[in-house]
């Protein structure tokens, strides 16, 4: 649990609460984030890839913010109910205890109703007397469009021509002409609810009387709850590894089954920095390990949608000469994700610039093609059997990666620098074809085995030749280079090497001394193999828990359960975690990280099994 010292604050003198002191509530729709004084300063209405209503996360003064605390001197504490998404912010006073349980509906009627997007908070008064305050300040098209205010009979409507909001309450609000306030004391046991609703021509306003409130709260606890239960996982680490899962399953987007890399934008890697970057795609790759993660704990129901998405959005055929994969698509399976700059936003803690769109969809990503057939041929054999006509699909595709794995691209971590041989993305070529080889020959299917076997062994005997460095005792980042890789590690998790091979234990010492500081790795050396950016950055957790998982591979338990144990301290007071950590151990990036959270799943049940 987190605690920070005054509402509305992060801390004295500071205007921004840090990354990691946030929590993640969501509808399998959109997302907000919470912040440890109350304040939502992360929303976007209707979908996560959509303009944003709250975005204080960017700019204290420009980005709107929905405030709600104790108007006191007081200690906060925030945690999720047991087993759900549902947030609770808990604020300790002088005069007594107070808390705000904040949730977006899920399973309820209201939330079954085309168009309706509710976000809820209650306030509880569960001891003696506590003050609140309330500020609704919403700043539409991430603070560039201007709206009106006009209160209609008991509700509050704030519009604009691409959005309207309707919030309505059971305290007295006071109105200016873009911004509703209230101060209200609550005693002992009472409550207050704040609904704040997408409205259209099709979906009229409506109020959120308190049992309605406690109606969506116990339906809302019930589906997660449900849905929870049905993890086969009962290791050592269950609520970490069930904290992952919950946040994998925010990270969905229900009416296509895609699956987000992040739901933020612009979450600096480096503070002050310019490695700002919108991850509220479907990056192929995160998404297909996702579904690895959500298969082994037995979400079933999770992979089949994403099989869905890409039978339904992902086009096999090829993009002008790029490949038949884009790496991303949008949430609806859009292709064009346009990339630029909103400068009328700082930037979290001057952070800039903030960007929306990613220009990272025009580039060459040959690895993707590895995770999602590995993902696919996962699918088959732990969900169920995949169609003739996705059969046909893979194909294609495996068809492509023979002709074309040999291209120099810009790699799994979208560097800006120039095209290069990279080794990993040898190796997941390398993934494709063998997993479809696998697949073919388990199901009889019709294949050109010779041609892909033929394909699969020159790979192989590629990296072996080229991709292995003398001078450095290691496999490298790229082809005639001696850099050192973190994406190395997925070598014997990929089943390319044995995980006790000399040359990869070799490689794994290597990776230990450059790249890895007390469990934490690093992606690369960007002094050493410069990526076209200024600036460092953090400790890439996925990394962090792919070392890990190679080190129980190769038989150190002892090390590997050490570095485990050192990652779950770097989560933040929920379990959550961004994609880097700085070298103070402060959360960096896009916030939370579906790649962090699946890497962790993965270490947490091959530690657990090997450890007995």
């Amino acid at each position: 649990m987190a605690e920070t010292p005054f509402p509305g604050d992060a801390a004295p003198g500071r205007r921004y609460l840090p990354i990691a002191d946030h929590g993640l509530i969501g509808d399998l729709r959109t997302v907000a984030l919470v912040g440890t004084n109350g304040t939502i300063d992360w929303y976007c209405c209707p979908s996560f890839d959509a303009p944003s209503v709250f975005a204080a996360v960017l700019d204290a003064e420009r980005g709107g913010c929905f405030e709600l605390a104790a108007a006191a001197p007081v200690r906060t504490k925030q945690f999720y109910f047991p087993d759900t998404n549902v947030l609770i912010t808990r604020f300790f006073t002088e005069d007594g205890v107070g808390e705000v349980q904040d949730f977006m509906p899920v399973g309820t009627d209201a939330a079954a109703e085309p168009g309706r997007h509710r976000l809820i908070r209650r306030v509880v008064c569960v001891r003696g007397t506590v003050p609140f305050r309330a500020l609704v300040a919403p700043r539409l098209d991430y603070g560039a469009a201007a709206h009106t205010l006009r209160v209609l009979d008991d509700v509050i409507l704030f519009e604009s021509p691409g959005l309207s909001l309707a919030l309505t309450s059971n305290v007295p609000m006071e109105c200016d002409d873009r911004d509703a306030r209230a101060d209200f004391k609550l005693d002992e046991g009472d409550s207050a609810v704040f609904a704040l609703d997408q409205v259209d021509g099709a979906v009229a306003p409506r109020g959120c009387a308190l049992a309605e409130a406690e109606h969506e709260f116990n339906a809302t606890v019930a589906y997660w709850r449900g849905w929870l239960r049905q993890s086969r996982y009962r290791g050592r680490w269950r609520e970490m590894v069930h904290r992952s899962a919950l946040t994998l399953k925010l990270l969905t987007y229900a009416p296509t089954g895609a699956i987000l890399a992040a739901p933020t934008t612009s979450l600096p890697e480096q503070l002050g920095g310019e490695r700002n970057w919108d991850y509220r795609y479907v990056w192929v790759r995160d998404a297909a390990f996702c579904v690895y993660a959500l298969l082994r704990l037995g979400f079933t129901g999770e992979a089949e949608a994403f099989m869905h998405f890409v039978t339904t959005h992902i086009s096999p055929g090829c993009r002008d000469g790029s490949g038949p994969l884009q790496i991303m698509y949008g949430i609806d399976g859009r292709t064009e994700l346009p990339e630029r700059e909103l400068p009328h936003l700082e930037g979290h803690q001057g952070s800039a610039p903030v960007r929306v769109g990613n220009a990272a969809a025009g580039q060459l990503q040959l690895d993707i093609y590895g995770a999602l057939i590995d993902s696919i041929y996962l699918y088959d054999k732990w969900a169920q059997p995949i169609s003739s006509g996705q059969w046909d699909d893979v194909c294609h595709l495996v068809d492509w990666v023979c002709d074309h794995w040999d291209q120099p691209d810009e790699g799994v971590w979208e560097t800006r620098g120039g095209r290069r041989n990279f080794l990993y993305s040898r190796l997941m070529c390398w993934v494709a074809i063998e997993r479809a080889i696998r697949l073919a020959n388990r199901r009889g299917l019709p294949a050109d085995l010779l041609r892909w076997r033929q394909v699969r062994d020159t790979v192989y005997r590629r990296i072996m030749d080229r991709g292995w460095s003398e001078h450095r005792g290691a496999f490298v980042q790229y082809e005639g280079g001696d850099v050192l890789d973190a994406s190395l590690l997925m070598m014997p998790l990929a089943k390319f090497i044995a995980p006790t091979d000399p040359k990869w234990l070799s490689t794994l010492d290597a990776l230990t001394e450059d790249l890895v500081s007390d469990s934490l790795v690093y992606r690369y050396d960007p002094q050493a193999s410069p990526d076209g950016l200024r600036g460092d950055e953090g400790t890439f957790s996925i990394c962090s828990f792919w070392y890990v998982e190679a080190l129980v591979r190769a038989g150190r338990l002892d090390e590997a359960r050490l570095a485990f144990e050192k990652m779950l301290t770097y989560a933040n007071h929920l379990g959550l975690y961004a994609e880097e950590i700085s070298r103070t151990g402060e959360q960096q990036g896009n916030f939370p990280q579906a790649f962090t959270h699946l890497s962790l799943i993965s270490a947490a049940v091959n530690l657990d099994r090997a450890l007995g």
